[in-house]
């Protein structure tokens, strides 16, 4: 199995995540004993939270780069950054280091594109709900995405940021994702986009009035996929 770097801490329960999926994945598919051979960095999230102007951005791409490289020398043969908002820096630290960086939103973008999904809508922080970055991974696979609705943008901001991200998962937010992914069906949506790693707290991916894609599960089916050669 090959060794993979995992960049973490934004916020720790994501990091939580990614690790239990790709253990149980590596472990379906290398038998019972075996568990995942990683290298995880995990990064005070205080000093990355709530990103805003470009002086902020580009502190954050040092951090990660440095982080990255970090794995890379420690013999990490690719690596996955564990936030979707933080691939907004993707390509500084993709280009800081010679092993592959697995992008998340390629990941989700080659599963929907696979299952025919054609029309969709992102649910995420601000920054991957509105700007292009991640978006324009799923449109160069031509699927259309709904418009971000900014009264949805400030719900799930205030969500992420003042609940999930401190581990708070409570039946008001369960409602109110509920309440936006019934409006987004109406509005045409085939599918729905988790594209913050902790909508998996409040949103069941398995049982929805749409399917979910949900991109933790799917950046960690690919990091197994990776570790098993």
């Amino acid at each position: 199995m090959r060794k993979l770097g995992l960049i973490g801490g934004m916020s720790w329960y994501s990091t939580r995540t990614y690790y239990d999926h790709i253990n149980r994945g590596v472990q379906a598919r290398a038998g019972g004993n075996a568990s995942a051979p990683l290298l995880i960095e995990s990064l005070d999230y205080s000093d990355l939270v709530r990103l805003s102007g470009a002086a902020d951005w580009k502190r954050a791409g040092e951090v990660l780069v440095a982080s990255a490289q970090r794995l890379e020398t420690a013999g990490a043969t690719a690596i996955v950054i564990g936030a979707n908002s933080m691939h907004k820096v993707y390509d500084a630290v993709a280009a800081a280091v010679s092993v592959p960086v697995l992008h998340i939103a390629e990941c989700v973008g080659e599963r929907m594109a696979k299952d025919g999904i054609r029309k969709a809508a992102v649910l995420g922080t601000r920054n991957v709900m509105v700007e292009s970055f991640y978006r324009q991974k799923l449109i160069a696979r031509d699927i259309e995405l709904l418009p971000p609705e900014m009264g949805f943008v400030e719900t799930l901001d205030r969500i992420i940021y003042g609940d999930l991200i401190v581990g708070k998962a409570t039946r008001q937010a369960e409602r109110e994702l509920k309440t936006i992914i019934t409006h987004l069906e109406q509005d045409g949506a085939e599918a729905i986009v988790l594209g913050c790693t902790e909508l998996e707290m409040i949103v069941d991916v398995d049982a929805n009035v749409l399917p979910i894609y949900d991109c933790t599960r799917i950046h960690s089916d690919a990091a197994v996929e990776w570790i098993m050669g």
